[in-house]
């Protein structure tokens, strides 16, 4: 039998269920993820660090843990909650439950609560902390530490996931296990300084099959140091929390765009882009978290099935028209997804075109970053 665990937000509202994963109590900001697969990826994709996901599909943990299928190394998100935990890992390449591996990683989660209402509350609320324990019987007392737990507003996040040292990354995307690689990814190979902010493995695998060399710097490197390694473009990756923090990396952007070095942004790396260009971000009601927003490219009038994973958005009112191109709006509630830079050889996108395991409608803006580099290399030709 499972240990009986409660739900907790800070305002009071209590659910009990049964508890999963590591005995004990965590405490963070609650997201829901609408994704229907891909829970592995989740738990382990650096950008969730400081929160307690809710996944709103009813069923997780049925095709196990396989060892190929993680966007880092460990999982980084506070806590984790489930309408139903799958009792069978059936799945050919699994090599542990998901009940087991959460326990082994730590992570203190829930399960048999009402996800349904859970999300319906988060949808109509303010952003709140939530706390998970299966120690605690009282709710009245976990609410109280819950609400001196503390929040991820103003917090540099960033420094708690990001690498400690250089490294170069050469493995490239398995179509066996991964996606089929395209049709686009010949042609000549780039070096490109990759940024970590808490990088997801998935897109160094894209840069890599796209026809870039890859090394990935720790987020605070200085750009002087960057450039000293004589990159054909940059990139910076997607990453927790709050960006205005995140200084150094705002400053290092408006560097690379006043030396002009191709640029390209992903989720966080798109809000330090719009910081850079002067522009601000505002947190969301409750942010976007899952594999079905649709994006519409307004450079090419397609529209994109995205996956997608921030609480923060940049702000179009306060962008310079001058300096910015917003390219990419979202359909549901008409957010900014994307940015050029008209004055430098860089954009952005809010959203994750290397999603694992998908959708892939945007992979392309991996072979536009190298079209972008290309045609940068050749106008410095033709001076």
């Amino acid at each position: 039998m499972r240990a009986p665990a409660w739900l907790v937000f800070e305002d009071g509202t209590a659910f009990r269920g049964v508890g999963i994963g590591k005995k004990g109590e965590t405490f963070g900001e609650v997201v829901f993820n609408t994704s229907m697969s891909g829970y592995q990826e989740i738990l382990t994709d650096p950008s969730y660090k400081g929160q307690v996901v809710v996944m709103t599909y009813p069923l997780i943990g049925n095709y196990g843990i396989a060892d190929d299928d993680g966007e880092s190394g460990r999982c980084w998100l506070e806590g984790f909650v489930v309408r139903e935990l799958s009792k069978v890992a059936s799945n050919f390449r699994s090599a542990i439950d998901l009940d087991t591996w959460l326990d082994r990683q730590g992570v203190v989660g829930i399960a048999e609560v009402d996800t349904r209402a859970i999300v319906r509350k988060i949808r109509s609320g303010s952003v709140q902390r939530v706390g998970i324990s299966t120690v605690e019987g009282d709710p009245a007392r976990l609410r109280d530490r819950v609400q001196k737990s503390p929040k991820t507003d103003g917090i540099d996040l960033v420094a708690q996931v990001t690498r400690r040292q250089a490294e170069t990354w050469d493995r490239s995307v398995d179509s066996d296990k991964f996606q089929p690689p395209g049709t686009w990814r010949n042609g000549p190979r780039f070096k490109v300084i990759a940024y970590d902010f808490g990088m997801k493995n998935n897109i160094l695998r894209n840069l890599v099959a796209t026809g870039f060399d890859v090394e990935v710097l720790p987020a605070s490197t200085p750009w002087s140091e960057a450039l000293q390694r004589n990159p054909d473009g940059v990139f910076f990756s997607n990453g927790p929390g709050d960006p205005e923090p995140v200084r150094y990396a705002i400053e290092n952007a408006r560097a690379f765009l006043e030396q002009r070095v191709p640029f390209f942004g992903i989720c966080l790396g798109h809000q330090l882009l719009g910081l850079a260009l002067g522009g601000k971000t505002r947190k969301m009601p409750f942010g976007h978290h899952g594999a079905n927003q649709p994006v519409l490219d307004k450079t090419t009038g397609q529209i994109e099935i995205t996956a997608q994973n921030h609480s923060f958005m940049v702000d179009p009112e306060t962008l310079d028209p001058a300096a910015a191109e917003v390219t990419h709006i979202n359909l549901n509630d008409g957010t900014v997804e994307g940015l050029r830079c008209t004055k430098a050889p860089a954009f952005s996108v809010q959203y994750h075109p290397e999603a694992a395991p998908g959708p892939h409608d945007s992979l392309y803006l991996f072979e536009r970053f190298k079209s972008l580099i290309t045609q940068h290399r050749a106008a410095i030709a033709t001076r």
